[in-house]
């Protein structure tokens, strides 16, 4: 059953500022699929940097696109690396729990809706967040949360924990993969009903046996990028 905070949104999505800001146009997205059932990993090392920087480049030429979209419950082979989702079959982390946003080092990132900086963090472990904020916001009597990370360290330069951020204020920029953990840049954008106590970071990545409680969790947030005609979960 959806969660009613869903509906709110998406009767009010024509209100919801692009989060990637008015620059990029519906046909400047393409849709980026890395999930295990992508054929095209038979052939390309997306567990590494330079295969997975080649399949989002090429994808994007191929498409003649500028920006690549998905990932929303993605069963994904490209944590493995990693041990900050490695471990046990039963306990390695591989369904997202976002939507990636793949584009250029430095993109501006914009508020989508009133809120306020929540907590935010530099988390610095391989293929972890980098650059990390969380806002809070109020819709219809619900408090719910958005999470943007592999941001620039300097995205986190003078920020406060209360701060108002205002709808469609730029107050972030994708970092680098020195500072984004790793990754070729992009952001990852989150959806998060319930903070569960933590500051700074929250799971963007589930093992198997926990997804359904995740996925409840953290919705899906296609209706932020409904506007792009690209079909993110």
């Amino acid at each position: 059953m959806q969660h009613p905070l869903l509906s709110v949104l998406r009767e009010n999505k024509s209100k919801l500022y692009p989060v990637m800001g008015p620059k990029f146009k519906p046909e400047d997205y393409c849709e980026i699929d890395l999930s295990v059932y992508n054929t095209e990993f038979e052939i390309i090392d997306v567990e590494s940097f330079e295969g997975l920087s080649q399949h989002i480049q090429e994808s994007l030429i191929n498409s003649d696109a500028k920006v690549g979209l998905g990932g929303y419950g993605e069963n994904r082979p490209i944590y493995r690396s990693s041990a900050l989702y490695s471990g046990q079959p039963d306990k390695c982390r591989c369904i997202h729990l976002g939507i990636d946003v793949w584009t250029e080092v430095q993109s501006k990132v914009f508020c989508p809706i009133d809120g306020i900086i929540h907590s935010f963090h530099y988390n610095d472990k391989l293929l972890d967040y980098g650059g990390t904020i969380i806002l809070e916001h109020r819709l219809a009597g619900t408090i719910f949360y958005t999470l943007y990370g592999h941001l620039s360290k300097k995205s986190l330069d003078n920020l406060e924990k209360g701060m108002s951020i205002a709808k469609g204020n730029c107050f972030a920029k994708l970092g680098p993969r020195e500072e984004n953990g790793g990754w070729p840049p992009h952001l990852h954008f989150q959806l998060i009903l319930d903070m569960l106590g933590k500051e700074g970071d929250f799971p963007g990545v589930a093992t198997q046996s926990e997804s359904a409680y995740y996925l409840e969790l953290c919705p899906n947030p296609a209706v932020f990028f409904e506007t792009t005609g690209i079909l993110v979960g």
